[in-house]
């Protein structure tokens, strides 16, 4: 009997390991080459985790919430060949096979969804008792609601269900040990009006990414203030034409993501990576942005920033926030970045420390753009609008003097945009 193992692939660059979030299959479910098995988080992306053969699920080995290394096992499955064979020596027909009735296991598992699938469901509203699923034993998937929402056709009911969700009775262990008077100890801290939130496979992958950056990365800050008068003049006269030609919105981020890229390419070092016994500077300036949900961050990456012109970012800023929100987000669209651009002033924020993407040197927070009155040369006071650079280095690779330099050149890159000088096309 031919078994095979089926490993945790790698899903990104520098990806090392993934957390089992779903299982999409059960043992003795017949899969093809290619179909989905389970929903993995990594604290880059959450994929789905693929069948490299045909054939029969044996034995699942990973648990949902498992995190594995690249390479290990988490299930086995009997690959096609054998599974014939077998049936043959057995003198089991394949219409008898094929005429088998549905299971009441099989009916459970059609209405077990993914939070993936869950999620899209809700925001396109539909109805998921009205979708046939194509995975295993009917399960929906989450190409099989994309698949919908594409073609325009939605199915909905005319009252508004919410999917089913499984509950797990969890036991109350019968002898005492240090962890369960440490789980008593915890329980005993709610308070009636308290809520318990399970800490999910990507909030995980995210506090795991951030523990290693701040105990492996000396990091270290520093701000400058930059005047983007003539800036938000500029970007403000021409906007409403921008999205009537183009079809989405110039934002102030794609005019500092451009400015980031120019003086990347003047201070290549600030684009650089720590490799234990070196440091690689690379060569693409291919720049990380910071895309929320309402319970994840995810930094897709524009590849190549440098070579691009403020419509072309501004457009691939708009692309990879549709593809997080609707969760077609690929691990492709997350590998290469080598400097993180983080726009914490859409949340209002004046002033904040960003904690390195790790293994990049750096990461800069543009700030939200606020009016305040300046002094001007004669001592006059304007009003103007004003906005902080704050730059988090690591202190491995970079010191005060590049980065400073570096910081002083976007500074003047932005000071210098207006409607004389500069062009987004």
């Amino acid at each position: 009997m031919a078994i095979q193992n089926i490993t945790m692939p790698q899903l990104g660059e520098s990806v090392t390991e993934g957390t089992i979030e779903n299982w999409l299959i059960k043992p003795g479910d017949q899969v093809k080459k290619y179909d989905s098995l389970a929903e993995v988080q990594t604290d880059k992306v959450t994929a789905e985790l693929p069948s490299s053969f045909t054939g029969t699920i044996k034995e699942i080995i990973a648990n949902v919430g498992d995190t594995l290394a690249v390479g290990e096992v988490v299930c086995t499955i009997e690959i096609e060949e054998a599974v014939s064979s077998k049936k043959t020596t057995e003198n089991i027909s394949q219409e008898t096979i094929e005429s088998k009735p549905t299971t009441s296991t099989d009916q459970a598992m059609k209405t077990r969804y993914s939070p993936a699938v869950v999620r899209l469901a809700a925001e396109h509203q539909i109805d998921l008792t009205l979708v046939n699923g194509s995975g295993a034993s009917g399960r929906i998937t989450r190409k099989d609601i994309q698949k919908l929402i594409d073609s325009g056709i939605v199915p909905q009911a005319t009252t508004k269900q919410e999917p089913k969700q499984e509950t797990v009775a969890i036991p109350q262990p019968q002898v005492a040990s240090v962890a369960n008077v440490t789980e008593q100890k915890a329980s005993t801290m709610l308070s009636s009006g308290d809520i318990e939130i399970p800490v999910s496979g990507v909030r995980k992958a995210i506090a795991k990414n951030m523990v290693t950056s701040t105990q492996e990365v000396p990091h270290a800050w520093m701000m400058m203030e930059v005047d983007v008068t003539d800036l938000v003049s500029y970007r403000d006269s021409i906007k409403a034409e921008f999205k009537k030609k183009e079809g989405y919105n110039l934002t102030y981020f794609a005019f500092f993501v451009k400015a980031v890229s120019q003086a990347l390419k003047e201070f290549p070092m600030m684009n650089s990576q720590w490799q234990g016994d070196k440091i690689i500077q690379k060569k693409d300036i291919n720049l990380s942005i910071a895309v929320a949900t309402e319970d994840a961050l995810f930094v897709p990456v524009i590849h190549n920033a440098d070579d691009k012109s403020i419509k072309g970012i501004a457009k691939d800023i708009n692309e990879l926030a549709n593809k997080v929100r609707s969760g077609k987000l690929k691990s492709e669209d997350m590998q290469g970045g080598t400097f993180t651009v983080n726009n914490t002033g859409s949340f209002g924020s004046v002033q904040s420390m960003g904690i390195i993407n790790y293994p990049q040197a750096a990461i800069l927070q543009i700030e939200s753009i606020v009016k305040r009155p300046v002094i001007m040369n004669g001592g006059m006071f304007a009003a103007r609008d004003m906005v902080n650079l704050c730059l988090s280095i690591d202190h491995r690779i970079l010191d005060g003097f590049i980065s400073g330099k570096f910081l002083a050149r976007v500074k003047e890159i932005l000071e210098n945009i207006s409607k004389d000088n500069a062009s987004i096309y």
